[in-house]
């Protein structure tokens, strides 16, 4: 069964004669007549009654022929929203994200890419930046916003796109002796007990600042093992240690810590938006530019810690 013998056979019906719909069709009366024979040896019953004239319908196609047309007309709407869908004006777009991203550029570029493309569904998931490729890979998601340190080597089947660059902070309980300073140097943290984070398998950020720490000569003992960004902080602010985060995170953060510059640090982690190198999806360009527009439109960081 196919559609060509849907419709032929809804024709049919509703122009009352093989003629009539062959016509209409632009079709031989004989091409209409091959085609109803073959469906019905498909259906294994006659879906016209041939005595009468005009023809009328049996059981079986009195039963058949609303779901027949049924699906011409789902066919056509499918097609009519894949266009729509070719044309980048309404479907679906998967956004993974590392934690720290929802501080950042997230937000505002959610926001925007919603009033450009309000039919167009976005499925967000929270992922650490080493397991974001096999969602891109299986199709789960079409961007990946990642924060790596360090060069990263990137899949001949994905593609890195820059967003920007961000320093490190250090991050304090807000009645640290040290937080009232306007900026700090890695060697002003030696011997304070350290959160880390993420705490995951798949990941080497935690251990790479913890590397970088120890390449400045600063011995770090780490206290405690955070699983996300949030807990990290929560732990820095119930006086349990201190961290280091990415700059950019100091915007609509908490009130319950100090980020403080590190004037002496040269490093920084860079936030990228990860896709598949072979992506043709409009939309994954139009929402990268809403990354980047957000970033833009933050404008300088506080270059000094405060109180907040």
């Amino acid at each position: 069964m196919n559609l060509r013998q849907l419709r032929y056979f809804c024709e049919v019906v509703e122009t009352g004669s093989a003629a009539q719909a062959a016509t209409r069709l632009f079709v031989a009366p004989t091409a209409i007549s091959m085609q109803l024979s073959d469906l019905e040896a498909q259906l294994g019953g006659a879906l016209f009654d041939r005595k009468t004239r005009p023809m009328t319908l049996t059981d079986l196609g009195k039963f058949f022929y609303p779901r027949a047309r049924q699906l011409l007309l789902d066919e056509r709407q499918l097609a009519e929203e894949a266009r729509v869908v070719a044309d980048g004006k309404r479907g679906w777009l998967g956004v993974g994200f590392v934690r720290s991203a929802i501080y950042t550029v997230m937000p505002n570029a959610i926001r925007s890419f919603r009033e450009a493309h309000p039919d167009v569904s976005l499925d967000l998931v929270e992922l650490l930046s080493e397991h974001q490729p096999a969602y891109l890979r299986n199709g789960r998601l079409h961007i990946g916003v990642s924060r790596f340190l360090g060069a990263v080597d990137t899949p001949p089947d994905l593609t890195h796109t820059l967003l920007f660059e961000d320093p490190f902070v250090a991050v304090l309980p807000r009645d640290h002796k040290l937080a009232r300073r306007a900026a700090l140097k890695l060697a002003d943290l030696a011997g304070l007990p350290f959160i880390s984070y993420p705490k995951d398998p798949q990941t080497a950020y935690a251990s790479q600042v913890l590397a970088m720490l120890h390449a400045a000569g600063i011995d770090t003992r780490v206290a405690y093992e955070a699983i996300e960004i949030q807990t990290a902080f929560g732990l820095v602010a119930a006086g349990l240690g201190i961290t280091l985060t990415g700059r950019s995170v100091i915007a609509h953060n908490r009130t319950d810590v100090v980020f403080v510059r590190l004037s002496d640090v040269t490093a920084t982690t860079s936030v990228v938006a990860v896709t598949r190198a072979n992506e043709q999806n409009a939309l994954v360009s139009r929402f990268i530019a809403r990354l980047r527009e957000a970033h833009a439109g933050v404008g300088p960081l506080p270059p000094k810690g405060r109180k907040r």
